[in-house]
């Protein structure tokens, strides 16, 4: 557990240099750190758990049959969200057509504050008060939102992943803020994680 938790984008190069040589132990500590937040991530443009992990499980089958080019992806962590997106995005489709168009109106976002040191010390009030804010979001601010708050992605990331730019990022996240910030009250101090810091 100790070992996916140290994970960053210098060892992820390694990792995928390991597992591209088919290093299983690689392959798996790649997994656990990130078939959770993948999993979160497909269900809400899906909708349920089981087509989650249906998709999330055929992106993993993916990397490894391709995993010899591995070493030639420059960002994993984008990579692996962006196959999740496209897997999602194949799935709706066999689905059923008419949902291509609008792949994000579902969305369910489940914020989990285990992720998140500075909610620990709001009150559960204020928690189910910023969760409700979240759900009324606008669908594109909700998934914006989830990635850089809960997922922790930088701003040219989740502008990478969902093919916009990173000013409308910004801009998303400013919304997405200050609706949670009306709803929570004035007097409290919610800045969007990466403002300061957007690449």
């Amino acid at each position: 557990m100790n070992v996916e938790m140290k994970i960053n984008d210098e060892s992820l190069k390694a990792i995928s240099l390991q597992i591209a040589d088919g290093d299983q132990r690689s392959f798996r500590i790649l997994f656990h750190h990130f078939a959770g937040r993948l999993t979160v991530f497909a269900q809400s443009m899906l909708g349920t758990k089981e087509a989650a992990t249906e998709v999330v499980d055929d992106v993993w089958v993916k990397i490894w049959k391709n995993r010899v080019t591995l070493p030639q992806v420059e960002n994993l962590r984008v990579y692996l969200y962006s196959a999740t997106k496209n897997t999602a995005l194949n799935y709706l489709s066999r689905k059923a057509t008419s949902m291509v168009t609008e792949p994000f109106n579902d969305i369910n976002v489940q914020l989990r504050d285990e992720h998140c040191p500075e909610q620990q010390m709001i009150t559960q009030e204020i928690f189910n008060k910023i969760h409700a804010a979240v759900q009324e979001l606008p669908p594109r601010a909700k998934i914006i939102f989830k990635l850089v708050r809960e997922d922790g992605l930088k701003y040219r990331e989740v502008a990478e992943i969902l093919k916009i730019s990173a000013n409308t990022v910004d801009a998303q996240m400013v919304i997405a803020v200050k609706k949670i910030k009306e709803a929570v009250g004035s007097n409290f101090s919610f800045r969007p994680r990466g403002v300061l810091k957007k690449i």
